[in-house]
């Protein structure tokens, strides 16, 4: 019953949103369409539920060639193959936006964990890897809402920065993906939408502590960082 009543409101909100930001897509499309390399959408390979794939939609921010090129599919602050207006797409978070067409499509909730490309996905710990994919994976979630600042985190990081995601980065992610396939609810769905929402509104907030009390322990590593978010 849960995941009948978790579809319903996915189809409701994603068809009133892709209405709502239709006067936001037009002139992106036509910014993307000639500029850049001309390209509008990038389709990519991401893990889903049960471990199908499927092609997650964004708006072009990045060179076409960008997962062969420099760090692969970990992105990080000022990233040489952002484009100029994919810069402004993805410090905006627009660029996440054409997901609702997946999540309209089935292949995405609302809410969940972050989709994976296979690389990020096998730096999961093979026993987080069996629990993340038992749900549909997110436009947003407890794991996106931590990791928001992602690529800054990566851009302080001291050493070899695809090194620190692998063995920082990822176990902790994981573990905050973990959480929410065990305390998946109707309640939380709506908990992490608004915390979501508030979290762009207010990027230094740290509103996701204090609802969720429970979350996995912050490794050393990273809670200097994640305590300022």
């Amino acid at each position: 019953m849960q995941n009948k009543l978790i579809r319903v409101f996915d189809i409701f909100f994603s068809l009133i949103a892709l209405v709502g930001l239709l006067p936001l897509f037009i002139p992106i499309i036509i910014i993307l369409r000639f500029t850049g390399e001309h390209e509008i959408f990038f389709l990519q390979e991401r893990v889903g539920k049960d471990g199908k794939m499927f092609k997650l939609i964004k708006f072009a921010t990045m060179l076409k060639d960008s997962p062969n090129i420099g760090t692969g599919t970990v992105t990080v602050k000022d990233d040489p193959r952002i484009l100029p207006f994919g810069r402004i797409l993805r410090k905006t978070k627009i660029n996440e936006l054409p997901q609702l067409f997946n999540v309209l499509k089935g292949d995405m909730s609302f809410v969940g964990p972050r989709p994976q490309t296979i690389r990020c996905f096998n730096a999961f710990p093979e026993y987080l890897q069996k629990e993340i994919i038992k749900v549909k994976p997110g436009l947003s979630g407890i794991g996106s809402i931590v990791f928001r600042n992602e690529e800054e985190l990566l851009d302080s990081a001291v050493g070899n920065r695809v090194e620190f995601y692998d063995k920082v980065i990822a176990p902790y992610k994981g573990e905050l993906e973990k959480w929410f396939v065990n305390n998946r609810s109707i309640k939380n769905y709506f908990l992490l939408i608004f915390v979501t929402i508030w979290v762009v509104l207010f990027p230094m907030s740290n509103l996701h502590w204090k609802l969720f009390k429970d979350l996995p322990k912050i490794p050393d590593d990273l809670i200097g960082f994640l305590k300022l978010t």
